[in-house]
Parts: structure tokens; C-alpha cells; sequence
């Protein structure tokens, strides 16, 4: 039966004792006249406005074999009836307000002489904490193949699985800590991943690398240390891989070459050095490309291959110490950022989610510094382009042919040494949101062209950039600020942009008030310190 009118659920509905399917929109408290309906199968009040506890004697539902709360306001502890269901297949109670330790009443061997058929168990986004109990490590579930306790202030170390036919297993947001017990390297169905946002430690199992059906593998914001095992070294089945905010070191592995439907490669925020890896424009599936505060270090070469980078969109090298000119050659392989998908409908597009099945799916999220903000982003759509290269050594020129990048959302070049001239080529950018060119080494006037893009329509800027002094010996550091005010500087920075150098040193050479000098300092950090986000250990607040 399904209704679709909100309200107060009949005390006369418990006299219909033969329904078996119940769909209501329903508000106020858990409807006990349901609890007369002995033989109800399928029970799905999720989405609705149910507050307060679950009644204690919902065990009168002796056959229910699915039961969906999610998406509701009930609140208090879980009580352990709804898990001794006999025929119980599937239990969803994710985004409600449930608290407490789990019902210890649960613990091997009850648990397993009473539910042996559960298939899927969703208890995320709630207030659940203690330790993770004992029968999530000693119980044999066979059936299970969906398993999420995410969001929760779950304690303690993950102990060794026994879930053989898992394919999503979600733990992300908790408080777990220790290393990652060896036996999850038998879960040999897993699709999906997620362990981010733990204090998990140590080296990962380099198993993870040859899980044959693994599409998502997200261990962002933990504690890992080592080098990257080599992913993808006997399967290709991978498409997402976040591993940013850990302490991992070394090279970037080349198994990843085998990665051929690889869409987003996010190693940000970790102790990898190595050179910047160029084979990885070969895979033609990528869509992100995150690398920033690592200790990549030398130039940007082009990949050998015709076609590199075909498909990227974001592409964030910020905070490394990259060197040398400009890669204008790889920004012309950037052919996602020529073309906007839906440009001639209107229409906004996400990358699409990965699936194990209609039930359930894993959103890609990244994060971004947009207008010198730490954002991260829960979806990713077509028309968010990004290259950030800020924070490095890059010199030399920027690039006319960036202006072939007409999609593009987001630039920032700046903490770099770049000279001579803005290109007013930059002015066709049309899709330009953000532009970033602060802290170089510019000169001349601001290209009239850029003055037209609309996100600095509402922009203080003046109207030079800074002027070269005189003297070569003085040119490395300090430049004149023709055209510059004071107010207009601190207005340009306070609106996101500054587009041009200031030297530290000509501050107070050229005897400027005391109070600028201090307020200065206090708004605008060095620049190897802009841009960060929070610490790895802050997650738990996100």
C-alpha cells in the first residue's frame, strides 16, 4: 500500500492485518497501530517527518524483511529488537538522530542465531559512539553486501572482516584509528571503499592495488604513511582515487598506467616526491588531476602521446615546487577546456556517480581554493574547469594560448616569478569566474580586455601593474607601484584579487605608515602558507 498524503496514520490501519508492503508520507511519532500488522514484509516511512524513539516492541513485526527510516528525526538509542528481525534482509536508519553505544545485546553469538539473511545495514549520519562492536568482526554475514556506517563518532581499531560478498563498505567520518587489518584484502566483491576522515595509521595493504572489481578507493584525511602501493598493478578496474591529507611519500607509482578508466587522481596534501608524472596524460578517462602541497619539484614536461590530458578539468599542481616556464603545451591538450559540455542546451552536467547497484552510489567530492577560500566541492560538474599552478618557482611568461581554454572557470598562477606582461589575450576567457595573478613579478598596464570579464565587474583594481625600478640590482625583490594606491591594494585583495607583486622589503624602504605595514601582515600570509586547507586531523568537524 502506498500513500502519498501526509498526515496522521489511522488507528484503523492496524486492522488490515493482511498488507505486506507499506509506503507511507507520514508525520509525527513512529506509528505504533503499524506494529498490528503481522504480516508486513517491506516498511518504508523514509523522507518523512518521524521524530522521537523507535518502540521497543517493533520485534511484533515478526516477517519484516526490509524496513527504510532513513531521511527522518527519530532519536534515542537503537533498541536492539529492530536487529532480531529472523527474515531481516535489509535495515536502513541513515540521517536520523539515533545516539548511544550499539546495543550489546547484538554481540556474537545472539546476533548470528537470530538475523542470518541481512543483505544491506545503513545506520549513517547519525550520533552512534562507543567501539566498533565485537559482532562486526566475528559475524559471518554472507548476504551482506552493503554495509555504511559513516558519520558517526565510531571509536577503536578496525578489526579483521569476514564480510566475503561485500561491494560497498563505508566508514568515513568516524574517529577509527590503527592500521587496516589484513584480511581486507579478502573482501575480493568490494566496488566501493571509503574509509576517509579516520585517524587510520600505518602502511596500506598493498592489496588494494589488485582488488579486481575496486572502482573507489578513498582513504582521504588519515594518517597513512608509505609509499603508494602500486595501484592498478593487477586490475584496471579503478576510476576514483582520493588519497589527499595523509603523510604518504615517495614517487607516484607507474602501475597507474594500467589504470585505463582512471577519472580522478587526487594525491593532494601528502609527502610524494617525485617529478611531475607526464605518463599519466596517456589515460584518456581522467577528468581530475590533483597533486598540490606535495614536494613534486622540476619542470612540467608534455607526455609523448597525441592525445594528453584529453579529457581533464581540474587540474591543481598549487604548492610544490615545480620550476621553469609555463607548460603551454600541455594547457593545449586540454581539450575538455576548449568545449563546455552543455554549452549549446543550458544544461549543467556532474561527472556521473559510481554505482554498485540502483541502491546505492559514491558522489565524487574535491577540494578547491576558489577566491583564496578552501572549498570542497560535494559534486563535480562539467562546467568547473580549474588550473591552479600557484605556489611554485614556474617563471618566464604567461602563455597567449590560454585563451583557447574557453570553458575556463578558475586560474591562479600566482606565488610564482612570472615577468613582462598580462596577455590581453586572457580578456576572451568569457567562462572566467577567478583570476589569480598575485605575487609575481608583472609589469605594464592591465589589459583593458580583462576589465570587460564579468567577475570583475564588481572588483576594485587599479589600473598598472607594478613598473620595473631602474636599477637591475634591485630587480629580483622590489618594484615601484605606479598607478597603485594603498586603498586600492588592500580593496583588490579583499575582493579575491590582486593581480601584480609586492615586495616585502619596499615597504618599508619607501617608509610607508607603520599601521598599513602591520595590517598588511596581518591579511596576507607568505605565500607558501596561502591556500591550505585544514589540517588532516580537522575532519571530523566537516
Amino acid at each position: 500500500m502506498d500513500v502519498n498524503s501526509p498526515g496522521q496514520i489511522p488507528d484503523s490501519i492496524g486492522n488490515l492485518t493482511q498488507i505486506r508492503y507499506l509506503n507511507f508520507d507520514f508525520i509525527g511519532l513512529f506509528p505504533s497501530p503499524i506494529l498490528r500488522l503481522k504480516q508486513l514484509d517491506y516498511l518504508d516511512l523514509s523522507r518523512n517527518f518521524l521524530f522521537g524513539p523507535l518502540p521497543i516492541n517493533i520485534s511484533m513485526l515478526q516477517k519484516l524483511t526490509e524496513l527504510d527510516l532513513s531521511y527522518n528525526s527519530l532519536n534515542g538509542t537503537m533498541p536492539s529488537e529492530v536487529f532480531s528481525r529472523p527474515l531481516l534482509s535489509s535495515l536502513s536508519l541513515r540521517h536520523n538522530r539515533f545516539n548511544g553505544p550499539f546495543p550489546q545485546s547484538l554481540d556474537f553469538p545472539h546476533f548470528l542465531r537470530n538475523v542470518k539473511t541481512l543483505q544491506v545495514l545503513d545506520i549513517s549520519k547519525n550520533k552512534f559512539r562507543g567501539q566498533i562492536p565485537n559482532w562486526f568482526s566475528n559475524i559471518r554475514w554472507e548476504s551482506l553486501w552493503y554495509l555504511n556506517l559513516s558519520h558517526n563518532s565510531l571509536i577503536g581499531h578496525l578489526q579483521q572482516l569476514h564480510h566475503h560478498n561485500l561491494e560497498y563498505l563505508d566508514l568515513n567520518s568516524n574517529l577509527l584509528q590503527g592500521p587496516l587489518p589484513s584480511s581486507i584484502c579478502n573482501l575480493s566483491t568490494l566496488r566501493i571503499l571509503d574509509l576517509s576522515r579516520n585517524n587510520f595509521s600505518n602502511s596500506i595493504p598493498s592489496c588494494l592495488g589488485s582488488m579486481a572489481r575496486l572502482t573507489v578507493l578513498d582513504l582521504r584525511r588519515n594518517n597513512f604513511t608509505g609509499r603508494l602501493p602500486p595501484l592498478c598493478a593487477q586490475s584496471t578496474s579503478l576510476s576514483t582515487i582520493i588519497l589527499n591529507s595523509n603523510q604518504f611519500e615517495g614517487p607516484v607509482p607507474v602501475s597507474l598506467l594500467n589504470c585505463t578508466g582512471l577519472e580522478v587522481l587526487d594525491l593532494g596534501t601528502n609527502a610524494i616526491n617525485d617529478t611531475f608524472p607526464a605518463w599519466l596524460g596517456t589515460l584518456q578517462e581522467l577528468q581530475v588531476l590533483i597533486l598540490k602541497s606535495n614536494l613534486f619539484h622540476g619542470p612540467i614536461s608534455s607526455c609523448q602521446t597525441e592525445f594528453c590530458f584529453p579529457k581533464v578539468r581540474i587540474f591543481d599542481l598549487s604548492l610544490n615546487e615545480f620550476s621553469g616556464s609555463l607548460p603551454a603545451k600541455v594547457f593545449g591538450n586540454f581539450k575538455a577546456m576548449i568545449k563546455l559540455d552543455g554549452e549549446d542546451t543550458g544544461e549543467i552536467k556532474y561527472m556521473e556517480p559510481s554505482m554498485t547497484s540502483s541502491y546505492s552510489s559514491y558522489e565524487v567530492s574535491v577540494s578547491l581554493v576558489i577566491k583564496g577560500q578552501d572549498i570542497e566541492l560535494e559534486k563535480i560538474t562539467t562546467i568547473m574547469t580549474t588550473i591552479d599552478l600557484s605556489s611554485n618557482h614556474f617563471e618566464g611568461v604567461i602563455p597567449k594560448t590560454l585563451k583557447d581554454l574557453g570553458s575556463l572557470w578558475l586560474l591562479n598562477f600566482s606565488c610564482n616569478y612570472l615577468k613582462r606582461d598580462i596577455p590581453m589575450e586572457l580578456g576572451q576567457l568569457n567562462m572566467l569566474e577567478a583570476l589569480d595573478l598575485s605575487w609575481n613579478r608583472l609589469t605594464g598596464k592591465i589589459p583593458q580586455q580583462l576589465t570587460r570579464l564579468t567577475f570583475l565587474a564588481k572588483t576594485s583594481v587599479p589600473s598598472h601593474v607594478p613598473q620595473p625600478l631602474d636599477s637591475e640590482e634591485d630587480e629580483d625583490e622590489s618594484y615601484f607601484f605606479s598607478g597603485f594606491t594603498w586603498e586600492s591594494v588592500i580593496i583588490g585583495y579583499g575582493f579575491g584579487l590582486i593581480v601584480g607583486t609586492i615586495g616585502w622589503s619596499l615597504m618599508f624602504k619607501a617608509g610607508k605608515p607603520k599601521w598599513f605595514v602591520e595590517f598588511f601582515e596581518g591579511i596576507i600570509p607568505q605565500c607558501h602558507d596561502l591556500n591550505r586547507g585544514p589540517s588532516r586531523n580537522e575532519h571530523s568537524e566537516s
